[in-house]
């Protein structure tokens, strides 16, 4: 077994979209205050669908569900985020990933077959996701609704996400359309997602399971502001989490 946590990243890579060039340099910021090295690794989202899909999860410590949607496959994303959860493999879900993680969990945790994105226009009566309702002012002309720097996001006390950050607002960067539709927050939390971070209004930012390893997906997106200098809390965290499983994993086929 290799000496490098190997991160799959959930998504179909897009040279152009600034979000995922983020994703791989925040590993490595990451990976350097942690003085560990980092191999990361895209999962194209039709690839979870292949008959040796488990077997090529499997292979990695950590996975992220990055931004991107939709993707090419809704399937794949969702059928990844799924092996994470049922696996329980440490994952991070950030912006088009933590909107799937949402309707992967109402769909095979609590059985709601049809639930899903408008972005998808299916015409599903369980839409999970749906369009940002308070348009950010003062954003670029062509930018998404909610982007840029939004301020006074709460963290619930005592979560992991808190315990993260060690403070109970923060900052941080969107770029996204769409989020969650309040009239599924039961369902979150029936599913065993509790909240840990709101908008101003109450909105649902992040969300979390205190039963994984480490499974925590957010709306925002921490890849954007994370530096060489200042590697982002929630980014070390996650490569923290998969470092120790894969320690984990070596112990154990040690004694087998």
């Amino acid at each position: 077994m290799t000496d490098a946590v190997r991160i799959g990243i959930l998504g179909d890579f897009n040279p152009e979209f600034r979000s995922h060039h983020a994703t791989n340099d925040a590993l490595q910021h990451a990976a350097t205050k942690l003085k560990c090295k980092v191999e990361s690794e895209w999962i194209a989202t039709p690839s979870t669908l292949e008959p040796d899909a488990e077997r090529l999860l499997e292979g990695f410590d950590g996975l992220w569900a990055s931004p991107g949607s939709p993707y090419k496959s809704l399937d794949g994303m969702l059928k990844g985020i799924e092996f994470a959860r049922r696996r329980d493999w440490p994952f991070l879900g950030t912006c088009g990933g933590f909107q799937y993680a949402l309707i992967e969990c109402v769909r095979n945790v609590l059985g709601i077959a049809d639930a899903d994105s408008a972005e998808n226009n299916s015409g599903s009566k369980n839409i999970v996701i749906y369009p940002v309702a308070c348009v950010v002012p003062n954003r670029g002309g062509d930018a998404p609704k909610l982007a840029g720097l939004v301020p006074e996001i709460r963290l619930r006390p005592g979560s992991y996400l808190q315990s993260f950050y060690k403070q109970e607002t923060v900052t941080e960067e969107f770029f996204c359309n769409f989020e969650v539709n309040p009239e599924f927050e039961w369902a979150v939390m029936e599913a065993g997602f509790p909240v840990v971070a709101r908008g101003s209004d109450g909105e649902i930012r992040a969300i979390e399971s205190p039963t994984h390893r480490f499974y925590v997906a957010t709306l925002f997106q921490p890849q954007l502001s994370s530096t060489q200098d200042n590697p982002h809390p929630l980014v070390i965290a996650f490569v923290n989490a998969a470092d120790e499983w894969r320690r984990k994993k070596l112990d154990d086929s040690v004694l087998e």
